[in-house]
């Protein structure tokens, strides 16, 4: 099999490989995702099963990985209260699948159209009812830029934050999470984000903990990423 993969490679064009490997990537992910959205709500996610999701999201440079998908799984399994996310992708799917079994909501911040037309195609494609997208393009905040949130319509409750967006190259990177959104995450809301294995999301994430009084822990061997919490007795 090997060996004729091989030999498909070097005898096809390169327009057909990019086609194939894109209808491949797409029965790995449904086929990867009908066994996610069947599990239990309190079932372990196989390493496997979270690699194919990975992989048939067709964006493994770019994409959550295991590692961080698991954490935050884990988070949204349990959370009460909404859950934020910043930069939509997989995760958006996996936890608007979670958010239709406990009843919760996610609300998703997104600045590309085409890249949330990729997301919004893939939730209705598998009934995920949860999500609420919300795109609009970065804000110039003077220091930083950030999303422009609906922030009249965003809860005020926000108990789980899933951050892998902006993109780092952004002024200011993924700062501004906590500036803009601070008076919507509710005491005791844990903040996961993803890139820590980068020296400005170490920043970030010191800086975080730093205004906000508490400490962050990095996670994750593959692709760290960083943990903090809202102290219980924040204003």
């Amino acid at each position: 099999m090997g060996i004729a993969k091989a030999l498909a490679q070097l005898m096809l064009p390169k327009p057909v490989r990019r086609y194939f490997h894109v209808m491949y990537g797409r029965y790995v992910f449904g086929r990867a995702m009908q066994v996610f959205l069947s599990l239990p709500l309190d079932a372990d996610y196989p390493p496997k099963l979270l690699s194919n999701l990975v992989f048939g999201w067709s964006n493994e440079s770019w994409s959550a990985q295991p590692e961080y998908i698991a954490s935050f799984l884990q988070h949204a399994r349990s959370v009460r209260g909404s859950i934020l996310e910043c930069g939509s992708g997989l995760s958006t799917v996996l936890l608007g699948a979670i958010a239709d079994k406990t009843g919760n909501k996610v609300w998703s911040l997104e600045h590309n159209p085409v890249w949330a037309e990729k997301v919004r195609v893939s939730l209705q494609s598998f009934n995920i009812q949860s999500v609420e997208l919300c795109v609009n393009n970065l804000r110039d905040y003077g220091p930083y830029s950030w999303y422009a949130p609906p922030k009249e319509r965003l809860p005020s409750n926000f108990a789980l934050v899933v951050c892998d967006g902006p993109p780092g190259a952004t002024a200011g990177g993924r700062y501004g999470l906590l500036p803009v959104m601070k008076s919507h995450l509710k005491p005791g809301c844990d903040i996961l984000l993803d890139d820590a294995y980068r020296t400005e999301e170490q920043e970030i994430a010191a800086r975080w903990a730093k205004e906000l009084g508490t400490t962050y822990n990095i996670s994750g061997l593959k692709k760290p990423f960083a943990t903090l919490a809202v102290p219980l007795m924040a204003q």
